[in-house]
């Protein structure tokens, strides 16, 4: 009998510390957004798995040199796309086809001035991208001091390294970050609040983009919500115009005219800021590059914020609505999934197929890699044998 007792105690006792075993592992899970993944079954490379409370685990590994491949491939591109225009390469075609040829010398001159001065920051070199800037933590404490900044509810700011402390700032505050995927190549925007996240989840893990992927709901095409303020990352700006110059995707503008067109923001009463160092910002009319002068499809900015000033623009010439259809290339549309859902939807509701833009010719490095990878054999059936590049020091 008393075996039997001491056998029903131990059992018991198994119970209470197994129960609680379960409950500090919950409390865990909840704290942390912490999920083990499931044994034997494989992870999806770049894929965020969504557990049940809110965490999400994908592979950070896979991520990074993933978005580190395509960011160097896009980059490339725009160095040929450059190359054309401020080295005088390519058939006279290739140059007619620049819209802007004017926006790449300005683009080179604050690019070369940023990194001659020391006034660029990681990631270096800043050419081709937006650049990072001495004080860009100064310019992102002087927006948040803002009006408009302090009213707004749902922020849109670019997934860009210098407005990085602007992301921070949006969180610590308890607003809701918009940020779109990079290149808008994997999806389309997405969102974070944090008082919607584990408590243990730091702001800082937030605001990159592995943040993004990991800790941001990300949302459809077709969701109903406002916009209150844009925030974006220029090259250069004017302070008389609001005409603005970024890193030659056009990627502000495509953001701009989707959330527009889909009544997520108001064109003409939605205010646009962008953080900047004082040297991008050009103050004298004869500085502009000769025959300047903004596209359609163009976002000009409200107000200028640098670490030393806030800059009202006085003249801004008028914002776009929608999208251009007619001036976007059927390479881009390629591309950009979200765009090609747009593109369907609106002519499905307007009963009619809409207009493409012009073909985008390939660079003249890009051309000649197509001709090499459609031209493996030769008219003997034979491959032909590629040279090998010079070995790298």
């Amino acid at each position: 009998m008393e075996l039997f007792v001491v056998l029903i105690l131990v059992t018991i006792n198994l119970l209470i510390l197994t129960q609680v075993n379960v409950s500090l592992v919950y409390c865990f899970v909840q704290q942390t957004g912490f999920r083990a993944r499931e044994i034997g079954k494989p992870s999806r490379s770049c894929a965020p798995v969504v557990s049940d409370d809110g965490g999400k685990i994908f592979d950070e590994e896979s991520y990074e040199k993933d978005r580190l491949a395509k960011d160097a491939k896009a980059m490339d591109a725009m160095k040929a796309v450059a190359d054309v225009e401020l080295n005088k390469k390519g058939n006279g075609k290739q140059q007619q086809q620049l819209r802007s040829p004017w926006k790449w010398a300005l683009r080179k001159r604050i690019w070369d001035y940023m990194e001659e001065n020391d006034i660029a920051r990681f990631p270096r070199p800043v050419h081709h991208r937006i650049p990072n800037f001495v004080g860009a933590d100064l310019a992102a404490k002087r927006l948040i001091q803002l009006p408009e900044f302090q009213s707004a509810n749902i922020i849109k700011v670019n997934p860009d390294t210098p407005q990085r402390p602007v992301r921070h700032f949006v969180l610590e505050q308890g607003k809701t970050l918009l940020t779109p995927q990079p290149r808008l190549r994997t999806g389309f925007f997405s969102t974070i609040q944090m008082k919607e996240l584990p408590s243990l989840v730091e702001i800082e893990q937030c605001t990159n983009s592995k943040g993004v992927v990991k800790y941001g709901t990300p949302i459809t095409l077709n969701e109903e919500y406002k916009v209150d303020l844009v925030v974006v990352g220029s090259t250069a700006v004017c302070p008389r115009t609001g005409a603005r110059v970024g890193k030659g995707e056009g990627f502000a503008e495509l953001e701009w005219g989707i959330l527009s067109a889909q009544g997520n923001l108001n064109a003409e009463t939605c205010l646009v800021v962008t953080t900047v160092h004082d040297c991008q910002v050009i103050e004298n009319e004869q500085d502009m590059p000769e025959g300047w002068a903004l596209t359609k499809h163009d976002v000009p900015v409200d107000i200028i914020v640098t670490p030393t000033r806030t800059i009202q623009v006085s003249n801004r010439l008028p914002k776009p609505s929608g999208i251009f259809w007619n001036l976007l290339s059927p390479q881009k549309l390629a591309a950009i999934r979200v765009l090609r859902q747009l593109k369907q939807e609106t002519e499905k509701k307007l009963g009619e197929v809409l207009p493409s833009g012009p073909e985008e010719l390939l660079p003249p490095l890009a051309a000649r890699n197509s001709k090499k990878k459609n031209s493996g054999n030769n008219k003997s059936g034979k491959k032909q044998r590629q040279p090998q590049r010079p070995a790298t020091k």
